[in-house]
């Protein structure tokens, strides 16, 4: 089982807007659901569960129907932090599936995220028991305690910049919040589940991301996404891409009719 978990509980501070971030339309469609169209179009993802603010719940279960995400199980409400609406997530999630499936950790403002990549986490996860997401830094990373002084220089070469989805199994995942949740400072620097993991010395392993794979958080970020989807749409007008996205919606109702014949062998 591959489960989609996209997190979009922010309000939307930085982008200065009147709505939470991920409901901002860009080309007539909310960001978030441009996020979710990826999971749900691609073969190998079986179930999505969102994560929003709970003022916004029943506003996210009319999107979802209006666009036609069918893959999702259910929207629960996001929690103090962002890794307790992760938490939240995962408890809901291990509820209703197996301990050994697959998870795909994902941000609700990443809507660029490409099939491959997602493609490529699940295969991570089945072989190393983990993903982490990740380009390589094309610019100089300096470390600094005080903000003032540069104090390290890495080699760039050994830069990375770990993005989403951030995928493990269900179970081992769980775990690691549990222990983390029982530390006196529970999620205090915890960004994200790669933190969360390695902090509790457990490998993790890269995959590579695609470059266009930003995080939608500033208005600068509004113009880089528009962008991106003018550049998927002249690819589109020439016929690439296209094809993948149509065999990989045909796959996706070829196995949900499978499911529905034979779900013993699911």
């Amino acid at each position: 089982m591959n489960i989609a978990m996209i997190f979009a509980g922010g309000s939307g501070v930085r982008m200065g807007a009147g709505v939470p971030k991920q409901f901002l339309e860009i080309n007539g469609k909310p960001v978030v659901i441009h996020t979710l169209e990826l999971f749900q179009y691609h073969s190998m993802i079986d179930k999505i569960y969102v994560s929003v603010l709970a003022d916004y719940i029943d506003y996210m279960k009319v999107l979802i129907e209006e666009y036609h995400i069918t893959k999702v199980e259910a929207v629960v409400p996001g929690g103090e932090t962002a890794q307790d609406s992760i938490y939240n997530v995962l408890l809901k999630a291990s509820q209703e599936n197996p301990a050994d499936s697959i998870v795909l950790l994902h941000d609700g403002v990443r809507p660029y995220v490409s099939s491959d990549v997602i493609a490529d986490n699940i295969h991570s996860v089945e072989e190393y028991g983990s993903a982490i997401t990740s380009t390589p830094g094309y610019e100089t990373v300096v470390l600094s305690k005080d903000g003032v002084h540069v104090e390290q220089v890495p080699l760039r070469k050994q830069t990375y910049t770990a993005q989403a989805p951030q995928s493990f199994r269900l179970g081992d995942i769980l775990e690691a919040h549990n222990q983390i949740r029982v530390t006196p400072g529970r999620y205090d620097n915890m960004v994200d589940s790669c933190t969360i993991m390695t902090a509790l010395g457990k490998p993790v392993h890269l995959v590579m991301g695609n470059r266009g794979n930003i995080k939608v958080t500033t208005p600068e970020d509004v113009y880089i996404f528009r962008g991106l989807l003018q550049y998927k749409e002249n690819e589109q007008a020439f016929g690439f891409g296209l094809t993948n996205r149509i065999q990989s919606k045909m796959d996706h109702y070829r196995r949900k009719r499978n499911y529905q014949q034979s779900p013993d062998q699911y």
